[in-house]
């Protein structure tokens, strides 16, 4: 082992946690590394990497990052995976660019690498990305809002509370497919913020969690009182602007959507919070990735991409109780059967 692997095994106890052995010690090993431990859809990832590897006789190892932009726990954690000899790492990148040179470590110990949620860039930089389609699950509640507000669509005021300035490929994705579902020339699909529509009110980011969301509404509301569509990248954030709109007395006349599923935010929806949610299967994609990691593990196979994809897409669906004309949907009632968290 080298000293940076070492240093970085030890650092995992500090900065990134560690699951219990999901199965006897004999089995491969298997990496899961979110972003959180807090946020559900982790969670749920979390459970569903959990049950899949006891089924099979892995040994799962879990790391998380302390919040969502923890870039450097998700280093040591790759670090520490290599040094373990693991068979396979599950990764959820918080920064799908800057990750990229620890993951060919990892690839080039013969370790396979999944993303999960979250493409690396260049998404060949992982070995498999099992996800949902975010371009979709984006263009879904853009298409919603836009097809929500008729004719008053051409005079929206729209915010939007993105991830974290490193613009990673799950927050891009979302964005753009919800400008390009509302309407909005999105110029370059790759990059947030070189859109040039005049009813683009701003931008800021949230770090996928409520307070974040909610600072950030509260700056783009200083910056134009007149918002009246907030589109955010996740439940946790759309929660959190939804406080800030409450507190100025605009949440009866703001139109917020948001992606994620999981149960709160499904009562977010029913509640009138939220307007419509994307809702993706965190523990399908986990258990489909562990899956993947064992057939690899027994015979060398990698796993194939969907057709005519680059990714395997594990499947989206838009939430509301208020459905569009045009724009397929399912209710607060159906998606309570299938939400997490």
């Amino acid at each position: 082992m080298t000293f940076r692997s070492l240093l970085a095994a030890v650092s995992l106890g500090a900065i990134a946690m560690a699951a219990v052995p999901a199965a006897a010690q004999d089995g491969a090993t298997v990496c899961l590394i979110t972003k959180t431990d807090t946020n559900p859809f982790f969670v749920k990832m979390k459970e569903g990497a959990q049950a899949k590897a006891k089924e099979l006789g892995l040994n799962l190892q879990a790391y998380a990052g302390k919040i969502d932009g923890d870039t450097e726990s998700q280093l040591a954690a790759v670090e520490g995976c290599i040094a373990a000899g693991a068979k396979g790492i599950l990764i959820t990148p918080v920064d799908s660019k800057g990750i990229v040179p620890t993951i060919q470590k990892a690839r080039d110990a013969g370790i396979l690498v999944i993303a999960l949620d979250t493409s690396l860039e260049p998404i060949e930089a992982a070995d498999a990305t099992f996800a949902t389609d975010n371009f979709k699950a984006g263009e879904l509640i853009g298409q919603w809002a836009e097809a929500s507000m008729g004719a008053e669509a051409q005079n929206a005021r729209i915010a939007f509370l993105d991830l974290i300035p490193a613009q990673p490929s799950v927050d891009v994705q979302r964005d753009q497919g919800f400008m390009q579902g509302f309407g909005i020339d999105v110029k370059d699909k790759n990059r947030i913020g070189d859109e040039d529509d005049p009813r683009i009110a701003g931008h800021d980011i949230t770090n996928g969690n409520e307070e974040g969301g909610r600072t950030a509404m509260e700056n783009l509301l200083q910056k134009d009182p007149t918002i009246n569509v907030v589109y955010t990248i996740n439940e946790p954030a759309a929660a959190g602007a939804y406080q800030a709109l409450k507190a100025v007395g605009r949440e009866g006349d703001t139109l917020v959507v948001s992606i994620d599923g999981g149960c709160p935010g499904v009562q977010n929806v029913k509640e009138g919070i939220i307007g419509a949610t994307s809702m993706q299967y965190p523990l399908k994609m986990a258990a489909m990735g562990v899956e993947a990691i064992d057939k690899f593990a027994k015979s060398g196979e990698k796993p194939q991409a969907s057709e005519g994809l680059t990714f395997t897409n594990t499947g989206v669906d838009l939430v509301t109780d208020k459905p569009a004309e045009g724009v397929t949907s399912m209710t607060t009632e159906e998606a309570a059967k299938a939400c997490w968290g």
